[in-house]
């Protein structure tokens, strides 16, 4: 049987959850404030979660450009997992388009199966799907909201007015 945990965070732009699968962060996703739980004890927490939190909470205060937290995906489809992956290696700062991000995942024709997988990434901030854009440079779409998404961008010093 696997180990599950679940924590949640408050951060600068709204609550997180934190999922983790033993020694690997599975989920990291955006949360409504009414889902969070109040047995939510950072001192009780396992090694993993409490890792995640710190490098957040450093990646917030603009401390921390690259995750060292162990991820494992889970979930997806071969294809989503490999846009998943090519997120991962956008840099910190650094912004795609979802049309660069489809040639590179695949060619022009995967413009919106990229899309979708950008929209269903498990592991949000730590697999940086935020850091996709239009291809005209506004901020496209994003779950969590575009004021996070361009929240997270602000954190990394991009600073995009347009929607």
């Amino acid at each position: 049987m696997v180990m599950t945990e679940l924590y949640y965070m408050e951060t600068p732009i709204g609550w997180l959850k934190i999922r983790s699968e033993a020694d690997r962060i599975v989920e990291l996703d955006h949360a409504a404030e009414a889902e969070v739980v109040e047995s939510n004890d950072y001192d009780s927490a396992s090694l993993v979660i409490r890792q995640c939190a710190s490098e957040l909470r450093e990646y917030f205060s603009g401390k921390r450009t690259h995750f060292d937290v162990h991820v494992k995906f889970t979930v997806g489809t071969p294809f989503q997992q490999k846009v998943w992956q090519r997120l991962s290696e956008i840099p910190y700062g650094e912004t795609i388009s979802y049309k660069a991000l489809a040639s590179d995942c695949g060619g022009p024709n995967h413009s919106r199966a990229v899309a979708n997988a950008n929209g269903r990434n498990p592991i949000s901030i730590i697999i940086p799907c935020h850091r996709v854009i239009a291809s005209d440079g506004t901020l496209g779409g994003y779950t969590g909201g575009l004021h996070k998404k361009r929240g997270l961008l602000q954190v990394e010093g991009i600073d995009i007015h347009a929607t």
